[in-house]
């Protein structure tokens, strides 16, 4: 209590595929299928249900981190993710 508690990456276990650790999702760019880009992810929320990615742009989004349905894309070497997400909600 009262403490931070620190963990070098490399003794961090290995993910599949499509599994991300949120730091590495913080700061990615994020754009619609249709090229739209909505903002940067500046952190995520665990709701229970899912994790939702907080999408600083023009305006802020909370786009549920589902993928397949929503996240269509993680692009991390390019610095972005693709998200099935109206631009306006």
């Amino acid at each position: 209590m009262g403490r931070e508690i620190a963990v070098e990456r490399d003794q961090l276990p290995e993910l599949a595929n499509d599994e991300y650790y949120w730091t590495d999702l913080e700061g990615l760019q994020v754009r619609t299928c249709a090229g739209v880009t909505l903002g940067r992810v500046d952190h995520l929320l665990a709701t229970g249900a899912n994790d939702v990615l907080v999408v600083q742009g023009e305006r802020e989004h909370l786009i549920p981190f589902v993928l397949g349905s929503v996240v269509k894309a993680v692009h991390l070497s390019d610095g972005w993710m693709e998200v099935d997400w109206d631009p306006d909600f």
